[in-house]
């Protein structure tokens, strides 16, 4: 006899057993015997899904670069599942015989312990005891958990109703048919809880002993097995450590009485200490140990990210329970050793209790992963003294903007647009212009000293230094304003800020957002850098020239692996050509002035940050802004493998200048950080830009 016959004449058998019962005692509604009886055997096809293709909530683990170490953990419910031969033997005997000791002899629903249950519910006049097996106890834990279910159908995984009873019944007999023993005690020991928090076999054994499941004892495995009946009360961490003892002594009896242990072994395990070495998983960005709190701006950012990608969600609020059930492995593109250095050259700029703050990101050209994010702040929701919005505590996100912070003015940090755009529409960087100190341009509404008869008309910041006839490779290395005004207006505004925006640069403030919307044919002084941005869009915009053109949308990540092993697009880099190849060499060549360096057609003649280059060494690029009044001092330095940026400012007050002296430390901070990061790459040199884009005026340069 094969044994769906045998499974057939086991029901009929139960539902008679069941219905003898229920007339002999009338302890069971005539409903179970109906329900069991007459309905006959359900298929393993019209289980629910939660039974067929179980879903339950997993722990997702976001990692650095290396894969190993663990930054942070997202979840509702602490759960990692494990295979059934990833567990420790002992476990799996510890828990059959604390939960259902003839768990290998039934099939689904033990006649037996019906019968039990029923003669002693009977004599006491009220359930004192239960029939459940561990199947049974399995289909209730899977439904009750199910995201997948509304909070009613969950709701009824657990009501007390005969039907309930029934439905539990039928459903471990369909399963039985279908999985092995072994697979159903895998399923279980994932799902189940065992208190302080931990949900399935990994969490818990992690949890009390910091350990895997694979090498739990004995006496362990009999504490873990014994707490599942009363998670939350027995719990030795934050319970009462006596009952999980005595539900310990309990299983191991029953491991004894049925040979899965000598009684040596179960009286030594019975005298063990209880022997916890408790460790719990983080949770969430503020979670990050303090020994790391700097990783909390790059986890912070991290969420930003993913609460952005479709492929998780169709809300923000969908991509959020999506990471914190899906059991996600994300490997981050966050470097430990550069963040450290980051941060240490950080606080070189400003200390961490400095009202002024030094956000700076570092990315990697031609993937646009970040490798760094620091800031001098503490990533904490600990109050600050009262007027000290963000410092030194504060979880918004200074370095990438997002939510109240819309970023900081970057000054001439923006001329590389303005440059990229000419040099687009066929001007060569030996475009000359004879600067003078100041230039009354076409663009309306000027105000204050820059309002020349309702023109706006910027002057140079150093007229001794950069007056006279310039080119774009002298213009951009002595940052002359009224160079690059009149640029703007020989190519277009609305072009400029075009090129901003389509090199990432987010415009987040509503009022730029605007201007750039409906007023950007007569946004001249955007060129100079009024508009907000952040140290991240900035890296990544000038990461795009030193990768030739090449934009990538910045990512906090290298991969994204699910919980069955299958890696997801979303973590590969999002890169695209945004420039024409050669339009990116040429301006890498000028971007070579202002930092030290020297251009392949040796035109450079002077830079407002001549120290770098001498500080690295290497064939280097960049830039230094300054907002009105000093108001913010920015640097942003690149070679073809890295790209930093950092803007000093007050986020708590535009108005708070923070001087042009803080400049020398950004210098030193990020030639540190630079010379650091690459002191064990080879020298790159940049391509030099073709003859024709350095000296012939063309047609729009646009071709790949």
């Amino acid at each position: 006899m094969n044994r769906a016959h045998l499974d057939k004449l086991f029901t009929v058998l139960l539902s008679g057993v069941l219905a003898g019962l229920v007339l002999a005692a009338a302890a069971l509604p005539a409903a179970l015997a109906f329900g069991l009886g007459f309905k006959g055997l359900m298929p393993y096809a019209g289980l629910p899904d939660s039974l067929r293709t179980p879903e339950p909530a997993q722990r997702s683990n976001l990692y650095a670069n290396d894969g190993r170490t663990l930054i942070t953990s997202f979840y509702v419910e602490d759960r990692v599942d494990v295979p059934v031969d990833g567990v420790a033997p002992v476990m799996r005997q510890a828990m059959v015989a604390a939960e259902d000791v003839r768990f290998y002899q039934h099939h689904g629903v033990d006649v037996r312990g019906v019968v039990r249950a029923l003669t002693v519910n009977r004599r006491e006049g009220e359930t004192r005891q239960g029939a459940s097996t561990l199947t049974m106890q399995y289909v209730r834990n899977a439904l009750a958990s199910d995201p997948r279910l509304t909070e009613e159908q969950r709701a009824k995984a657990t009501e007390i109703t005969a039907g309930r009873k029934i439905r539990e019944m039928r459903y471990a007999l369909a399963l039985e048919r279908e999985l092995s023993k072994d697979e159903i005690l895998g399923r279980y020991l994932n799902i189940a809880y065992f208190g302080a928090g931990a949900y399935g076999i990994a969490a818990a054994s992690k949890r009390y002993f910091s350990t895997t499941p694979a090498k739990l004892t004995l006496a362990q495995a009999a504490l873990l097995a014994g707490l599942v009946r009363s998670p939350d009360s027995d719990d030795p961490i934050n319970g009462n450590a006596d009952a999980a003892l005595n539900r310990r002594a309990y299983v191991l009896d029953r491991m004894v009485e049925t040979a899965q242990v000598t009684a040596a072994d179960g009286t030594q395990a019975k005298a063990a200490k209880l022997g916890l070495r408790p460790s719990a998983t983080p949770n969430d960005c503020a979670a990050v140990s303090a020994e790391h709190n700097d990783w909390g701006f790059f986890c912070d950012w991290f969420t930003q990210w993913w609460n952005a990608q479709p492929a998780f969600g169709k809300s923000p609020e969908e991509r959020q329970r999506t990471l914190r059930r899906g059991g996600w492995s994300i490997v981050s593109s966050l470097d430990p050793d550069l963040q450290r250095k980051t941060t240490e050259q950080v606080l070189g700029i400003y200390a961490a209790t400095n009202k002024r703050a030094a956000p700076t990101a570092v990315v990697q050209p031609g993937t646009g992963r970040v490798l760094a994010m620091a800031v001098n702040r503490n990533y904490s929701v600990t109050a600050n003294p009262t007027g000290q919005k963000n410092y030194p505590n504060t979880v918004n996100q200074l370095i990438a903007g997002g939510g109240d912070i819309v970023g900081y003015q970057a000054g001439s940090t923006f001329k590389l647009f303005a440059m990229l755009a000419a040099l687009e529409a066929g001007l060569p960087l030996d475009t000359e212009f004879d600067a003078p100190s100041r230039f009354v341009s076409d663009y309306p509404n000027g105000s204050g000293s820059a309002n020349c008869g309702g023109h706006w008309c910027p002057p140079n910041a150093n007229p001794y230094w950069m007056d006279g006839p310039r080119t774009m490779w002298s213009a951009f290395g002595r940052s002359v304003n009224t160079y690059f005004v009149w640029l703007t207006q020989q190519v277009g505004a609305d072009r400029v800020v075009e090129m901003a925006e389509r090199l990432g640069i987010v415009l987040r403030s509503p009022d730029d957002a605007r201007l750039a919307r409906q007023g950007a044919r007569s946004w001249g002084p955007f060129t100079l850098g009024v508009a907000d941005t952040t140290p991240l869009d900035l890296a990544g915009a000038y990461a795009t020239v030193a990768a030739e053109g090449v934009w990538c949308r910045p990512t906090p990540v290298t991969s994204i692996t699910d919980s069955s092993g299958r890696k997801f697009a979303a973590g590969n880099p999002d890169c695209r050509q945004a420039l024409d190849t050669d339009v990116a060499r040429a301006a890498a060549d000028a971007a070579r002035c202002p930092v030290g360096d020297q251009s392949m057609y040796r035109r450079c003649d002077g830079g407002t940050a001549e120290e770098l280059e001498r500080a690295l060494r290497r064939p280097l690029g960049g830039k230094t802004g300054s907002s009105d009044e000093n108001r913010t001092e920015t640097l942003v330095a690149f070679t073809p493998q890295l790209a930093v940026a950092t803007i000093a400012a007050n986020p708590d007050d535009p108005q708070d200048a923070v001087g042009g002296g803080v400049q020398t430390r950004q210098i030193a901070a990020v030639g540190g950080l630079m010379a650091y990061a690459l002191r064990d790459q080879p020298v790159r040199d940049f391509v030099p830009p073709s003859r024709k884009v350095a000296s012939q005026r063309t047609s729009p340069r646009t071709t790949n």
